[in-house]
């Protein structure tokens, strides 16, 4: 790597005539925020919407204060104290261009499993009043097909007993509800922003749900006295690659060791929920709405189920980035047939939203070769993902009678994904926490087609509707016996 300055507070102005840095006093910052997961996603969206109203001279009484849970945060907390908590967000247009810029707004950041004392002491700090969230969809923590939270779970089961110090994000959140409740502190709210549907309203449940085995009556005020506001969230955010650090330090002289990469292209639709008070996310152009639904909606079915349609026959064909197969015109035909037939249909009216630009808009966005999200990613698990994202629209359709043959192949695209060989020979590396049973469910269906299908966690009774199984069966044969691309062919010429 070319010889860089390291970026600290004090070299910050060293980058200024070249990037824009943060333009307030970040002395003059103190937490309002706790921030549970700070991973690329959060550092290119809150973090950055943040930074935007603090440069305007707002907010400076909402700063970040990031806490990792998991062993592999330990790298994130190494990187950002180093960095005094900055880090630059590099905007990647489809012509080259780079837009860079140090974000500031995250001013501390705590590594729970060394001090979770520290973390519950910022949690029920009267000037915290908000705790977000982007954990995952996997991190709420409830079976995908009944909404049960799983107390099974050993993180959560540890954490629920007696005299327990906090280790996961629900230990953490009631506990410091239940201390903020004790002394008379005014709770936070808890602002989910997971690529869920209802997230805010499945984050009530789950988190409530595990107050209720802590101790019920707290569960009850927590239901009734905490706000969950729902958000939608979108940008393109993939992984930091080393000749993203490269090309920072040749280019701009910076050495920064987790910059961020992302897509020009940002969204944030809140609802204005929060009792305690918030920062003006407004000013910075972010949609504060009543009512959140219709938006996620259109993101979760159209964006996010887009993505899982092209991702599994993409790396089945070769592709690995997902510019690549938003360049084959087979690939495009067939994405543009499932969000008109399948997709919009299941949607209401979206205040404001042209939804036929909107989906030419995902097609250039996805088609940004500059990005270079890799469809493996888009691959990574699905199983927390398929059934939030896709299964819904095909409930929807099979009650009206509507279109499902794009969303069976999806559905059966995955399945064969997941025997874990690539069309050329290759192996597949499988990322998702039902990796083994879904392998093994996998490697049946040569002699049992609809094994993978009849998973009850993933797909609830899909396997016994007739309409859907035959499709999905038509697809997952055309898969073995002509490929992914030309079954999206045969599927594209279709009716």
């Amino acid at each position: 790597m070319t010889q860089a300055t390291p970026l600290t507070s004090s070299t910050l102005e060293q980058f200024a005539a070249q990037v824009p840095v943060p333009g307030y006093d970040r002395a003059a910052v103190s937490v309002g925020i706790v921030h549970f997961g700070v991973g690329g996603f959060h550092r290119a969206h809150e973090a950055m919407y943040l930074d935007r109203l603090m440069n305007q001279g707002e907010a400076l009484d909402w700063g970040i204060c990031g806490v990792g849970v998991l062993a592999g945060d330990k790298r994130m907390e190494e990187v950002l104290s180093s960095q005094d908590g900055l880090y630059t967000l590099i905007a990647k247009h489809p012509d080259g261009t780079l837009e860079p810029r140090v974000i500031g707004s995250i001013v501390r950041y705590l590594f729970a499993p060394e001090d979770p004392e520290a973390v519950l002491d910022v949690l029920t700090d009267e000037r915290t009043k908000i705790v977000s969230l982007t954990v995952t969809e996997g991190g709420y923590n409830f079976n995908p097909v009944t909404g049960e939270f799983d107390e099974t779970n050993p993180g959560v089961a540890a954490d629920l007993a007696p005299g327990a110090l906090p280790s996961t994000v629900f230990g953490f959140v009631v506990e410091a509800l239940r201390r903020r409740r004790a002394s008379g502190t005014a709770p936070f709210a808890v602002m989910s922003c997971d690529n869920i549907q209802g997230n805010g309203a499945v984050a009530r449940s789950m988190f409530s749900a595990f107050a209720d085995l802590k101790d019920t009556e707290l569960g009850k005020w927590l239901r009734t006295e905490v706000a969950f506001p729902n958000s939608m969230v979108d940008r393109i955010t993939p992984v930091t690659a080393e000749h993203d650090r490269a090309l920072l330090a040749e280019r701009y002289g910076i050495n920064d060791q987790w910059p961020v990469v992302c897509e020009p292209f940002t969204q944030w639709v809140l609802e204005d929920h929060f009792p305690g008070g918030r920062p003006r996310w407004e000013d910075a152009g972010v949609q504060v709405v009543t009512d959140v639904e219709p938006y996620e909606l259109m993101k979760l079915r159209l964006l996010n189920a887009s993505h899982q349609a092209m991702c599994y026959s993409g790396y089945l064909t070769g592709y690995r980035y997902a510019h690549e197969v938003a360049a084959d015109p087979v690939f495009v035909e067939f994405l543009l047939r499932y969000m008109r037939t399948e997709a919009s249909p299941t949607l209401a009216e979206v205040p404001g939203v042209d939804l036929a630009a909107y989906q030419q808009t995902l097609l250039e966005r996805f088609a940004n070769p500059e990005v270079r999200d890799t469809v493996a990613r888009l691959c990574a698990e699905s199983s927390d993902r398929i059934p939030k994202w896709l299964v819904p629209v095909i409930r929807a359709n099979l009650a009206t009678g509507g279109d499902i043959a794009c969303s069976a192949t999806v559905v059966a695209s995955w399945a064969r994904y997941a025997e874990g060989v690539d069309e050329q020979g290759g192996d597949i590396v499988i990322v998702d926490r039902l990796r083994d049973e879904l392998m093994d469910l996998a490697r049946k269906q040569r002699s049992r087609p609809l094994a993978f299908l009849e998973n009850p966690e993933l797909f609830g009774d899909l396997a016994a509707d007739e309409r859907f199984a035959a499709a999905y069966l038509d697809a997952l044969a055309s898969f073995h016996e002509v490929g992914a691309r030309r079954t999206l062919e045969k599927i594209n010429t279709a009716g």
